[in-house]
C-alpha cells in the first residue's frame, strides 16, 4: 500500500504542512513551479537529506528549495495565522527572502526555530509554532521540577 498523494492547489507563499507523526509536522513555503515541477522552501538539516524530527537544539541547518513531493507525498495548505497577521506579498517580499537565504547556514532549534517558525516568519514576518506551543503546555510542568532542582 503506497502513501496517498495530496492533490491540493498551491499558491506561491502558502504554508505547506507535511504530517510526520501523531504530534509533529514539517512545514514549508510553496515557491512555485520550475519546469512544471512544484517546489517549496523549507528548513532542513544541512548535513543530511534526513526527514526525521531532530531531537536536540542548535543544530546546523539551511533553507533548501526542493520539489514538494520530495519533501512528502502527503501534505495540506495550512495558512494558520491568516486571520491574525497580514500576509506578506510573495513576489516582492517572500521570494526575495527565500532566494537570499538559500545556501546560508541557519541554526535549527526544535523549541525556538523549527520549520514551522521558519515558514511563519517568511509568510507573516512573525515566528510562531503552534505545534510547539501545544506540546510545551504539556511538558512545561514536568520541566519546572527539573529547573527547580537544577537538573535541566
Amino acid at each position: 500500500m503506497g502513501q496517498k498523494v495530496s492533490s491540493v492547489q498551491l499558491f506561491p507563499g502558502d504554508i505547506v504542512e507535511f504530517p510526520r507523526n501523531k504530534y509533529f509536522s514539517h512545514f514549508a513555503v510553496y515557491y512555485g513551479e520550475r519546469d512544471g515541477v512544484p517546489y517549496a522552501a523549507h528548513l532542513t538539516c544541512r548535513d543530511s537529506d534526513s526527514k526525521h524530527i531532530l531531537y536536540g537544539r542548535a543544530m546546523r541547518s539551511a533553507v533548501k528549495l526542493d520539489p514538494v513531493e520530495m519533501i512528502g507525498k502527503k501534505y495540506k495548505v495550512n495558512n494558520m495565522l491568516d486571520g491574525s497577521f497580514p500576509v506578506r506579498d510573495f513576489h516582492t517580499v517572500v521570494k526575495e527572502l527565500i532566494d537570499d537565504m538559500l545556501g546560508q547556514e541557519v541554526t535549527f532549534d526544535i523549541l525556538f526555530h523549527n520549520s514551522e517558525h521558519q515558514a511563519t516568519q517568511l509568510r507573516y514576518g512573525v515566528k510562531r509554532s503552534q505545534q510547539i506551543e501545544t506540546v510545551y503546555k504539556h511538558i512545561m510542568p514536568a520541566w519546572e521540577k527539573l529547573f527547580k532542582h537544577n537538573r535541566l
